[in-house]
């Protein structure tokens, strides 16, 4: 049992003795417990930030940066560990939890090299004895809400580029998924020397500690990743604190196949863009609009394709594991019943495998479903599980039309070979990012930005240099160095 969590550098027994219980997804089996933190704990994990970041930010940036290359080694050096853990709490097969731990080293890599790189600007003045300079500052207590589908990456993606820049943090991870980020502090405590307070970690359920992150007094920004419904949440307590809130929220990408495309190439990218983390991934392809002189071609590629997916013990790096929760399949099953009472008809999958290995865990075969059209909810809504709508198109304003048809902007794919084309719908998908001819995925130098109810949009986003310009605010200095007596 985990009894403790994480304040000014000490390990504190929460003021409850409530606990939360964490599943392996694959048997139902009882992995540990964690505290859950309350209002009491955020409170004073604010104030142990707050207190720390005035000394922390006047550091250099190489002198922060090589304390977050430490946490980065910690990492490697422990990296079957926290891989296990992944694994077991996650439900994701062995290398994709490998997989996800070089995510969060390559842009806490990116993070350590940014911080040399938070530029500011010195400006002509109206005045010939004046000149304006525009700095950047850290915000101060950053609280950082972390999802259960990536529990390692999303933490370092948060944590790295907002210590980097000066900031203190109070994180938090998923109550589904909290034993690997736990452990991860654990030997960060252990083996790197952070201030005290510099990096505080609660463990705890959303609903108890999501509004106090935020409007605690102390709390001067809040970055999220997670529901819509819960970013609308967070967003309005911030509103009300005055504090800037970073949201990377839902996502129900359309991926749009050409009839020139290279059809092979698109169903195995398109089928790693759906099946990857059994489905749970806020960019994954959910809805394919295919052109209906390649339709059956395609979707017959597409069926075969997902029928081949290995599902089993992640243990044993099958291609995709169970799902996160019982909450997770339930939720995956129903929106596959609804499509069929709605009209849509299930070419493969529609129903957790059959066998021994799996009457206790949280599995779902990999789901193909033709006969869908724009107004169903399969298209609509967001669907956290390896199902395929696929819809035929017979142009590309049509295609356009339904891919745009959606509350969510988070991501989209294109696959042609026509690059005048690929202009065009570049700049007429309303989403954030675009995969053309490419498979999902995110790099650390790009920028991972959702648009209408994915986001806010603006420089507000994950990586690149504007996921390290957020967890700055300007500061402007207008300055006179004229000598009215000249004595220089």
């Amino acid at each position: 049992m985990v009894d403790q969590v994480y304040i000014d550098g000490s390990w504190e027994t929460v003021a409850t003795d409530e606990t939360i219980t964490v599943y392996d997804p694959s048997t139902e089996n009882v992995l540990g417990e964690v505290p859950a933190a309350g209002d009491t704990e955020v409170a004073a994990a604010a104030e142990a930030a707050a207190a720390a970041q005035s000394d922390w930010g006047l550091r250099s940036a190489p002198e922060r940066a090589e304390l977050i290359d430490d946490i980065l080694t910690v990492v490697r050096e422990h990296r079957d560990e926290l891989a296990s853990l992944l694994t077991a709490e996650v439900g994701k097969p062995t290398s994709a939890a490998q997989d996800e731990l070089d995510f969060a080293l390559e842009i806490g890599d990116y993070a350590v090299g940014g911080g040399r790189r938070i530029e500011g600007d010195v400006l002509p003045a109206n005045s010939q004895s004046e000149k304006v300079t525009i700095e950047r500052h850290p915000h101060g207590v950053v609280s950082c809400i972390v999802p259960w589908n990536f529990p390692v990456w999303i933490f370092i993606r948060k944590v790295a580029p907002a210590l980097v820049t000066g900031n203190t943090v109070v994180a938090k991870p998923s109550s589904n998924t909290p034993l690997a980020t736990h452990r991860l502090v654990e030997l960060i405590d252990e083996e790197v020397d952070l201030p005290d307070g510099v990096l505080n970690f609660l463990t705890g359920h959303g609903s108890d500690l999501g509004d106090s992150m935020v409007s605690d007094g102390n709390v001067d920004m809040v970055s999220m990743t997670g529901s819509t419904g819960v970013g609308r949440q967070i967003a309005q307590t911030a509103a009300e604190s005055l504090i800037p809130a970073s949201l990377e929220l839902g996502g129900k990408a359309p991926a749009i196949v050409w009839k020139d495309a290279d059809l092979d190439a698109a169903v195995e990218d398109l089928i790693t863009a759906r099946v990857s983390n059994t489905g749970q991934i806020c960019t994954c392809a959910e809805r394919i609009y295919v052109h209906s002189e390649v339709a059956e071609e395609f979707t017959e590629k597409y069926v075969a394709a997902a029928e081949d997916i290995t599902i089993g013990d992640p243990r044993d790096d099958p291609d995709i594991g169970p799902q996160v929760s019982e909450g997770e399949l339930e939720s995956t099953h129903q929106a596959v019943e609804t499509a069929t009472a709605e009209g849509a008809r299930v070419l493969t999958g529609g129903n957790p495998p059959e066998g021994e290995e799996f009457e206790n865990g949280y599995w779902y075969t990999p789901t193909v479903l033709t006969d869908v059209t724009q107004d169903m909810e399969i298209i609509q809504e967001e669907v956290f599980g390896p199902v395929s709508p696929i819809i035929e198109i017979d142009s590309m304003d049509q295609a356009l039309e339904y891919a745009n048809d959606s509350e969510y902007g988070l991501s989209s794919y294109l696959f042609t070979n026509n690059y005048r084309l690929v202009n065009r719908i570049a700049d007429e998908l309303e989403f954030g990012e675009t995969y053309i001819n490419r498979t999902l995925g995110e790099e650390a130098q790009g920028h991972h930005i959702g648009w209408n109810n994915s986001g806010l949009g603006g420089n507000d986003g994950e990586d690149g240099k504007y996921g390290l310009l957020k967890y700055t605010k300007i500061k402007t200095l207008y300055q006179n160095y004229e000598d009215p007596a000249g004595t220089q």
